[in-house]
Order: structure tokens, then C-alpha cells, then sequence
């Protein structure tokens, strides 16, 4: 295993930021990283984990030696009468194993198809769009103790998900006794595919696609092609306009706080939670202040979605992550100061 020094980041982060890291290690197999740390200096150094960069924003070079997780391997492990488990490495592009368990006719991750990054950062964020979160598939990972070497492995209870976040974003010391942000890495995933499969069509844009069918069910396929087709026409392909996909989450609020908001400003979108609290339309807020197409710097809003930031910076003069948190910290002011909420941001800062 050969670890490089001052490598260009730019193609290894979906925004298109321009940084270099002072060294970054290919870790292709688990022994790569075990070899890495039996180097002298391995307690001492600085590290960053890297997966598809869909979920970042780089302010500047990285000291930190960099961990490119890059390990592969697509596998059935077990067919049942009541489902399929299938594993595949954290180095797996998460689109392209959503569509390889597709083919293989093993339906369940068809409403996340498009989503950005690796199979192993999905749990990090716990990923979902359209009714499905990783969590509903989810069965266990197995990953690396970056302190011990120790390989250990998690179930859902104890991956802690919540709604975009797991223990994998919290350090050990904050209140979550098992963070494991900076201590671990995922080296592989396994899903649990339910059968008989049912299609998740919740969402408006879906159940607009399924009124066309005529009262016809849809198959995995097409609700797969869906996906993909309404995915395209709201948001902005990384390969062509650097992004990290939605900037924000969604914020939720109680039903007081919500019925608040709908006296001032009644078109507000919002979503009932299962809980009794109410999910608020981060985008539609974003827009409601004006920002949708406005541009600071390099960085702008997206067009056609408000709660996209996008890279507007060419070669002679590149976006910079400052000024991609420059125009986040602008957006969060606003929607603060007409709505009372505090937008919180999607990707790690670094």
C-alpha cells in the first residue's frame, strides 16, 4: 500500500473544491489499514476519513492524513421466503449498488437510486429520499477501530440512527456514549431486502407518476426510473455542477411552533411526523427568502432547488469552501430572521 503525498482533492469531493491533502492512503482491504497502523506514528497522526466526498465541504488544504475508503465487493448472503441479505464494501458507489441489487432481483433500495457517495458513508448520514431511509434496509456493518485495530460489528440499535445522523457523527465524548466520529471506519454493509416487495409511494411527485399507471402496481424498475427521472429534473449532477446535494436539513418543530408559522406565512410546506412533530420544507423557506438563483462569490443557490449550493467558480477563479459557508451562513440568517428556525447544515465542514 503506497501512500501519495500532496494530492489534489478536487476530484474526490462532489462540490469541486480545490485543496490538496498532504498525504492520502488508498485503503483497498481491511489489511491496508491494519497495515497502516502498525506504523510508529500512527497514535499521533491526524485523520480524516474519505468515502465519495458527496457529503463535504473543504475550506482549505488537509494536514490530516487522509483514509480514501476504497474497498469493493458486491455479495447475496442469505435468500429467505421473507427476504434477501445482501453485503457490499464501503467502497462501493451507493447508486450503483442500489442498481446492481435491482438487477440481480432484489428490490427495496429503489427510492434512494441517485443519491451521491459510497455504500460506506451511507450509514454515516443514514441517506433516504422519498419515503425510505437507509435505516428501513439496514441490517449490520462491519468496520475497524481506528484506537485498537479491533474489528467489531453493529446492528441498527446500535448504529443509533436518527433523522440524517448515526453514533458515526458524534465524537466518543459528547453525550453519546458510543460516538465513534474520528475512532472508526466502515469497511462493509449489509442490507435486508423484505419480500413480498412493496412499493414506497408516499411522496407527492410518485403518487403523481402512479396515477398515470392507471390503477396499475408498479414494479421495482420503474419506481427506480422515477426516482432517477425526478431526481435529474430538480437537481444538479456533481459531474457537471459541483454540489453536495442538500445543504440543509429539513428542520422539525412541534405543532405549536408549526401553527406559528402557518399564521404568518400559510403556504409554508410541511410534513406530520409519526412522532406528533412536524418536518418543515427547508427548500421552500430558502426560496421564500429570495435566495433561490442568488450567487455570493463562486458559490450559488441552485435554480431549480433552493436547498442546493452550488460550485459557480471557473478555472481562473475557483469557488472556495469559504465562500460556499459564506453564502450557507447568509442563507441560515435570513430564514432565522423571518421564520425563528435555525437551518442546520448537511455536510461536514473541514
Amino acid at each position: 500500500m503506497l501512500v501519495e503525498k500532496q494530492v489534489s482533492l478536487q476530484p474526490y469531493n462532489s462540490f469541486g473544491i480545490s485543496a490538496r491533502a498532504q498525504k492520502l492512503a488508498r485503503i483497498t482491504s481491511e489489511d491496508d489499514l491494519l497495515a497502516l497502523m502498525a506504523q510508529p506514528d500512527w497514535t499521533v497522526t491526524p485523520r480524516l476519513i474519505l468515502g465519495g466526498g458527496s457529503n463535504m465541504v473543504l475550506t482549505g488544504d488537509v494536514k490530516a492524513l487522509v483514509l480514501k475508503m476504497e474497498i469493493k465487493g458486491r455479495r447475496l448472503l442469505d435468500a429467505q421466503e421473507k427476504g434477501w441479505l445482501v453485503e457490499a464494501g464501503a467502497g462501493e458507489v451507493w447508486h450503483d449498488f442500489v442498481a446492481w441489487t435491482l438487477a440481480q432481483g432484489w428490490p427495496g433500495l429503489e427510492n434512494m437510486a441517485l443519491i451521491p457517495g459510497t455504500v460506506g458513508a451511507a450509514p454515516v448520514q443514514n441517506i433516504g429520499a422519498y419515503g425510505v431511509e437507509l435505516q428501513d434496509r439496514f441490517h449490520s456493518l462491519d468496520g475497524i477501530d481506528l484506537e485498537t485495530g479491533r474489528s467489531f460489528s453493529l446492528d441498527a440499535a446500535q448504529c443509533g440512527f436518527g433523522y440524517r445522523d448515526s453514533v458515526f457523527k458524534h465524537a466518543p465524548d459528547d453525550s453519546r456514549s458510543l460516538g465513534m466520529a474520528g475512532r472508526a471506519v466502515i469497511t462493509r454493509v449489509r442490507f435486508w431486502l423484505p419480500r413480498p416487495w412493496k412499493p414506497e409511494l408516499g411522496y407527492l411527485e410518485l403518487e403523481r407518476k402512479v396515477a398515470e399507471l392507471a390503477g396499475a402496481v408498479p414494479s421495482p424498475q420503474q419506481v427506480f426510473d422515477w426516482v432517477c427521472e425526478i431526481r435529474r429534473s430538480k437537481l444538479p449532477d456533481p459531474a457537471v455542477i459541483g454540489n453536495a446535494g442538500s445543504f440543509f436539513k429539513n428542520p422539525t418543530v412541534t405543532p405549536e411552533q408549526c401553527a406559528d408559522i402557518i399564521a404568518r406565512d400559510p403556504k409554508v410546506v410541511h410534513y406530520p411526523l409519526p412522532d406528533g412533530s412536524v418536518k418543515l420544507a427547508a427548500g421552500w423557506m430558502i426560496d421564500a427568502c429570495g435566495w433561490k438563483g442568488k450567487t455570493m462569490g463562486h458559490a450559488g443557490v441552485y435554480e431549480k432547488q433552493a436547498l442546493v449550493l452550488i460550485n459557480k467558480g471557473t478555472a481562473e477563479h475557483p469557488c472556495t469552501g469559504g465562500e460556499v459557508m459564506t453564502l450557507a451562513k447568509a442563507i441560515q440568517t435570513s430564514v432565522y430572521e423571518r421564520f425563528g428556525i435555525r437551518l442546520e447544515p448537511e455536510p461536514v465542514v473541514v
